[in-house]
């Protein structure tokens, strides 16, 4: 059975996201991407839990599903604050859970430690070992991944509060760690070039505020497995027998890929902040160091390195924004919308667009340039202009100045006084 899946996503009850994102969206837009599992996000939240309990089923597999059959798996995301080596961490990670009554024994543990109603990710002052230990101790079966590893304030190999290694993070509990989350700004081809990393699987997923189709799923998973169960899931992923491929945007469509000062318009490759010591030129405070960077500080092997075993991977980015892109238009505008579901329509989903659909057949439904700008995407050869510092990377086609983020800035605004996005969308298509 072919499972793509999109494993760290959030709800409406987290910082930044739409407030239009519950079950029936998630699932709509999941469906329309060609996802058939995603994860529930936020899981540590009362309010999100309660509805998740209402929509869910299990049926003993720890595969949750809808009322109409489609799956998630239960998943939810910590941030963890701390000091340790005189060094303040930040480190954000990733939960994955076989059922509620283990997702109900974590959520009581982390109330003794702290509230999880004011935000679907909390914030606790406890260590990486000392967490990772009581959640195993909770139940071996539940899975901590460190979640996009190489941001600089939250990854746990971050240039602002990281570790050089998953052992200096976790110490003895580093055995329990199987999957890291490659985040946005990075690839598998960029940790493939640090041999410690070999031992470990790398997912890839969306961390995805709202549930537009420029967001959900643009980074996710394609595996194979025999039978229908999270346990099957989560060997397949950590033995990587059966884990097919991961869908991955260019790295330098990232928030963090090159280094810079977002206020001062700054942005560098690692040699050009090198010559400048790494300070900005304009204000001469120190840059933000981005995963690029940092990836070549920590590196033990040169560029094109590929470890025996490694599970391989595409970069795609978003269908809306190679429309977008193709068309000069917004991700958000109704033009784009008409050509979107005029593919998804044809094709069957997002993912057969991007990954398989025939490129005559693709000129027939869209004309030669959006065709031709979705092929090239398909064989990677779109370029970006690096994102820096927490603004996201640029594609060189289209109008200079696009940014799918902007677009998404301007949809929130409308979510305010149309927060139904099943309405939301009249104005679109």
């Amino acid at each position: 059975m072919k499972i793509i899946s999109d494993l760290h996503i959030h709800s409406r009850y987290s910082r930044a996201t739409s407030k239009a994102l519950d079950i029936a969206n998630l699932e709509k837009y999941a469906r329309i991407k060609g996802l058939s599992l995603l994860g529930t996000g936020d899981f540590t939240h009362p309010l999100w839990l309660k509805e998740l309990k209402s929509s869910l089923a299990d049926d003993g597999s720890g595969i949750m599903r809808t009322k109409t059959g489609f799956l998630f798996l239960l998943q939810t995301e910590v941030s963890l604050m701390y000091t340790q080596n005189k060094k303040g961490r930040k480190v954000h990670l990733i939960i994955l859970a076989p059922d509620f009554q283990t997702v109900d024994k974590i959520n009581s543990w982390l109330l003794t430690r702290g509230r999880l109603d004011y935000d679907g990710r909390p914030i606790f002052g406890m260590d990486c070992i000392s967490f990772t230990e009581t959640i195993k101790e909770i139940d071996e079966r539940i899975e901590i991944v460190p979640a996009h590893a190489w941001t600089p304030w939250f990854g746990v190999f971050g240039s602002m509060s990281g570790f050089d290694s998953i052992e200096e993070c976790f110490a003895e509990q580093a055995k329990n760690i199987h999957m890291i989350e490659t985040g946005l700004s990075s690839d598998p081809a960029m940790n493939w070039r640090l041999s410690a990393l070999d031992r470990y699987s790398l997912i890839s997923n969306s961390d995805s505020h709202s549930f537009w189709p420029w967001r959900i799923g643009r980074e996710c998973n394609i595996c194979e497995v025999k039978e229908l169960s999270y346990e099957s899931l989560i060997k397949t992923f950590v033995t990587r027998k059966g884990f097919v491929e991961t869908i991955e945007v260019d790295p330098a469509y990232g928030k963090y890929h090159f280094d810079g000062h977002r206020a001062c318009g700054i942005s560098m490759s690692p040699a050009e902040a090198k010559k400048h010591s790494n300070i900005c030129p304009v204000c001469k405070r120190p840059l933000t160091i981005g995963v690029l960077h940092r990836v070549e500080e920590l590196a033990d092997r040169a560029e094109g390195f590929v470890p025996e075993g490694a599970v391989p991977f595409r970069r795609i980015l978003p269908l809306s924004e190679v429309i977008a892109a193709a068309t000069g238009s917004s991700v958000a505008s109704k033009a784009t919308f008409r050509e979107y579901y005029g593919l998804v329509g044809r094709f069957g989903s997002e993912m057969n667009v991007l990954l398989s659909a025939d490129e005559k057949e693709l000129v027939n439904e869209c004309g030669e340039k959006i065709a031709g700008l979705i092929i090239q995407n398909r064989k990677g050869a779109l370029e970006v202009t690096p994102g820096y510092d927490g603004e996201y990377g640029v594609l060189k086609v289209g109008r200079p100045e696009f940014r799918a983020d902007d677009d998404e800035k301007k949809l929130v605004m409308k979510e305010k006084n149309k927060p139904d996005a099943q309405k939301g969308l009249s104005e679109f298509i």
